[in-house]
């Protein structure tokens, strides 16, 4: 069996272990799927006239899902870091460092078991989004798509959270630097607000940051534009640029993860 086959036949293992885990500690699941829910509910019932203005309600509405979305599965990526801190800390590293099984296994068993719960989560919030009387108003392939790049988006960030998971040196760590960055990230973007809400210097970087890419490409094949449609080249292109930063963050963050692991395994 080549070195590749060999990693994705032990990463599948890993997959399995991590989900029958999730299974014996529900309270995972739940964590990834009530927040979101709490936050339509606030954001729809709440703040949604407020922000929406005169077009606000059921419009609002339909905005503002895209934006849970990639929230739910950026916030998922918590579980990875916490994940891999809890391994490390009870020594099953050491446990899997003894066993002939590909290093890379180990890391690409994890994001891929987490991008099993994002999918899960979005299924979930979908179901949310039409309960608060969100719509699909695109195509179908449009829709497959835009959850395609959502579950890119996820996978992505996840090997954000493994290399966090294998930095931090306690699961208590782990929890704090797994969100920290998230939240800036996540709200100066158009989750909640359309970009010409934001004033100069914060608009530049919501037009930038990924999570508004991701966000836009979702909406545009959702069919989910709300007031003004964002001008700029990031906005034009969302798709485009959505997929290029995922591919950005994969680039960097998985050779990053995979070297701190043979760094932790090593010990």
């Amino acid at each position: 069996m080549s070195a590749v086959a060999k990693a994705f036949s032990d990463g599948g293992v890993i997959t399995w272990r991590n989900l029958k885990n999730v299974q014996r500690n529900p309270d995972w699941l739940m964590a990834a799927t009530l927040q979101p829910i709490m936050f339509v509910l606030l954001f729809a019932y709440v703040f949604g006239d407020a922000i929406g203005g005169e077009a606000g309600g059921l419009a609002y509405r339909e905005f503002l899902i895209a934006g849970i979305f990639a929230q739910t599965v950026a916030f998922n990526s918590a579980f990875t870091v916490i994940g891999f801190a809890n391994d490390l800390q009870k020594g099953i590293i050491d446990r899997f460092r003894s066993l002939p099984i590909s290093r890379l296994a180990v890391i690409f068993g994890r994001t891929t078991s987490d991008l099993v719960i994002s999918v899960v989560a979005l299924v979930v919030m979908s179901l949310c989004g039409l309960l608060v009387g969100w719509r699909i108003r695109g195509s179908f392939l449009d829709a497959v798509l835009g959850y395609l790049v959502m579950l890119m988006f996820a996978w992505a960030l996840s090997w954000v959270g493994a290399w966090i998971g294998l930095v931090a040196r306690s699961v208590e760590v782990a929890q704090s630097a797994g969100l920290m960055w998230m939240f800036p990230l996540s709200f100066i973007s158009t989750a909640f607000v359309p970009a010409d809400k934001l004033p100069g210097v914060l608009k530049a970087i919501a037009d930038w940051n990924p999570f508004t890419a991701v966000i836009n490409s979702a909406r545009d094949l959702f069919g989910n534009r709300f007031g003004v449609a964002p001008t700029g080249w990031p906005a034009e292109h969302a798709s485009l640029y959505a997929i290029l930063c995922c591919i950005a963050i994969i680039a960097i963050f998985a050779p990053l993860a995979t070297a701190q692991y043979k760094k932790v395994a090593s010990r």
